[in-house]
């Protein structure tokens, strides 16, 4: 049992070599933390209809997506800007008009288990 902490080395296991991988897989506290903040980005409804839009139908307008989601515009503006400042979409100006494109690639992939195919 080589990769338990020596705070938790008296503990009783049952399978240590399970115990050790489970330890390799869950990795460090920070690599947890910020897939854990991924998911709370995901874990609201709007949000999450935000992205499958953005997944699906590429750059587009917030009152675009407004219409596509049954949001209202205000809402769809605060919900980017959370995911604006998380690195997760990006919005592009076009004169008047900013156009919204998902960028993150492992949120991308998630979001591609979650479509299914046409």
């Amino acid at each position: 049992m080589h990769l338990v902490p020596a705070e938790r080395a008296g503990q009783r296991t049952i399978d240590g070599h399970r115990v050790c991988d489970a330890i390799a897989a869950v990795g460090e506290p920070e690599r947890v933390r910020a897939w854990a903040d991924r998911f709370s980005l995901l874990s609201d409804p709007g949000r999450l209809s935000l992205l499958l839009a953005l997944h699906e139908a590429g750059p587009i307008a917030v009152s675009d997506l407004a219409v596509a989601t049954g949001m209202r515009d205000t809402a769809v503006s605060q919900a980017l800007r959370l995911l604006r400042t998380a690195g997760v979409v990006e919005g592009e100006k076009e004169g008047r008009v900013v156009r919204y494109r998902l960028v993150d690639a492992s949120v991308s992939e998630l979001l591609r288990h979650c479509v299914p195919p046409r």
